[in-house]
């Protein structure tokens, strides 16, 4: 599976798809620190991430497990297993929904997403348009928050960590606009960042 990064796709013996990624790092700095991790590297903080938003109500990968090996001196490199999330990335599902009503119905999604994530004072520093999962369930759409290796936690409902989220996300969409051609209606942005009765100012692009 190509991301990113590769992953790849198993099934377990109980029949549970699972995806098995290779830790790296990204950023200014990937080309040198590569997959190299202080042990005991970011999965251990994954887990208790997933459980910790799970517990909050807000969807997630569940982590079936992680390895970790010893490299040299005090690094490690890491895998990590997670349950397969049965759907497409953001970006993938805008491109193969152009109707409005689909795309209202998606937007929708990820507001019930960034606002599950205020709910729980999630602060996701790389909620990029890759790391929402878009599932489709009979009529409607479920948003899947991904890589939440270094999402720290705050006070719930925190209006400031709203704000942080939904500026990332809305940065993301916008590089997606300009580089490959995605459009996206304002309109959806602005649901994109709604949390009931409230809404986040939407940075400009």
């Amino acid at each position: 599976m190509q991301g990113r990064n590769v992953a790849w796709a198993t099934t377990l013996g109980d029949g549970t798809p699972v995806v098995v990624r290779h830790s790296r790092h990204g950023g200014a700095l990937a080309g040198l620190t590569r997959d190299l991790f202080l042990a005991p590297s970011r999965a251990p903080r994954e887990l208790d991430a997933a459980l910790r938003l799970q517990a909050a109500g807000v969807r997630t990968a569940t982590v079936i497990g992680y390895a970790v090996y010893r490299a040299f001196g005090p690094f490690c490199r890491a895998d990590v297993a997670t349950a397969l999330i049965d759907g497409a990335d953001l970006p993938a599902t805008l491109a193969t929904h152009r109707d409005a009503i689909a795309r209202q119905a998606i937007s929708d999604a990820v507001a019930r997403l960034n606002s599950a994530l205020w709910s729980a004072g999630a602060h996701h520093p790389d909620l990029n348009a890759k790391n929402i999962m878009i599932a489709r369930r009979h009529d409607t759409f479920e948003a899947w928050v991904i890589d939440v290796d270094r999402v720290s936690f705050h006070a719930p409902r925190d209006a400031s960590i709203a704000a942080r989220n939904v500026a990332r996300l809305i940065h993301s969409l916008h590089k997606w606009q300009a580089s490959q051609q995605l459009s996206i209606a304002p309109d959806d942005l602005l649901r994109m960042g709604s949390f009931g009765q409230s809404r986040v100012e939407i940075p400009p692009r």
